[in-house]
């Protein structure tokens, strides 16, 4: 039988027809603790899947994957001010708790962390963590500290939950390389670097990743957006055939602005592990990346050169 609590309390409690509720901790540190060391207890191992909620097919693919891999899967729902700019869409993210929450007893999560911004950044909370270099680039340079407010909330977490694996979509690639330098960098044991695992995309059935964003769009730039996938591979295919790559990025950048995206914020080759950028391609581990505009939506997408 899972473990079962009411909110913020981390008192038992019985759900749906006597089977154990999920576990949903919204404001206590020390709740939080004693419920990992709750599903710990007997050597048991356990899987963390961080999000920021409005939870879709995506999420749901990584808590899937940390089943296979734990005893135990923990979900953080946390929307980070840290890593918003001052005219992102912060106040306009969507926040849905309780349905995200239902969406995860479903998948048989045992349990959720919603801290609030007070438990996570306290009064006088003044400690930020930046990783050089890599965080200068891409998503880095069109939103200046965006990946410092995510290395430093995603370090918070692992230290909260302490878990023996981390999942991570590869849709925010730049994102998965940073987090695993800054896990390699200080030192976290909980988990080792070898265990914050990356999961593929989970794509739409037209090809467009999958993205909390893609509810901004409405129905006419929703199809549009499909134009995106259409071009990258359309790039891909044309560098691995022998094309330049300044070539095939030109004309990505022609077909994705075609098909209704009204800017680019960049589309570039780069080394998969060091966010390198290439102006030939070698044969080695790339990453075609892109982010996009359309409507109100940044869009960003990513895919490995095979």
């Amino acid at each position: 039988m899972r473990l079962g609590v009411h909110p913020a309390t981390a008192k038992p409690c019985q759900g749906i027809k006597g089977e154990a509720a999920l576990v949903q901790i919204n404001n206590r540190l020390e709740a939080l603790r004693e419920a990992v060391d709750a599903l710990r207890n007997g050597g048991k191992t356990l899987a963390f899947v961080p999000t920021m909620g409005a939870l879709h097919e995506g999420h749901l693919t990584l808590v899937r994957e940390a089943k296979k891999l734990a005893d135990h899967v923990t979900v953080s729902i946390f929307v980070n001010p840290r890593q918003f700019g001052p005219n992102e869409d912060l106040d306009a993210y969507p926040r849905r708790l309780a349905a995200d929450a239902a969406l995860l007893e479903a998948e048989g999560v045992d349990l959720l962390w919603a801290p609030t911004v007070d438990v996570m950044y306290p009064q006088g909370y003044a400690t930020n963590i930046s990783v050089s270099g890599l965080d200068a680039v891409l998503c880095g340079a069109a939103r200046p500290g965006h990946f410092d407010g995510v290395a430093t909330v995603v370090c918070k977490l692992f230290n909260q939950v302490r878990p023996d694996f981390a999942l991570f979509g590869e849709k925010d690639w730049q994102q998965l390389a940073i987090i695993r330098r800054m896990a390699r960098d200080l030192d976290l044991s909980q988990p080792h670097v070898d265990r914050i695992i990356g999961v593929p995309t989970v794509r739409e059935a037209d090809g467009l990743a999958m993205s909390s964003r893609n509810q901004y769009l409405s129905a006419e730039e929703r199809e549009q957006a499909a134009g995106l996938n259409r071009a990258m591979r359309k790039a891909i295919a044309s560098i691995v055939g022998g094309s330049s790559v300044a070539s095939a990025l030109a004309a990505l950048n022609d077909d994705v602005l075609a098909s209704g995206f009204k800017s680019i914020d960049y589309a570039d080759l780069r080394d998969a592990a060091t966010l390198e950028e290439l102006t030939a391609y070698d044969g080695r581990d790339a990453r075609l990346l892109v982010a996009a505009r359309i409507g109100s939506a940044r869009l960003i997408d990513n895919m490995a050169l095979a």
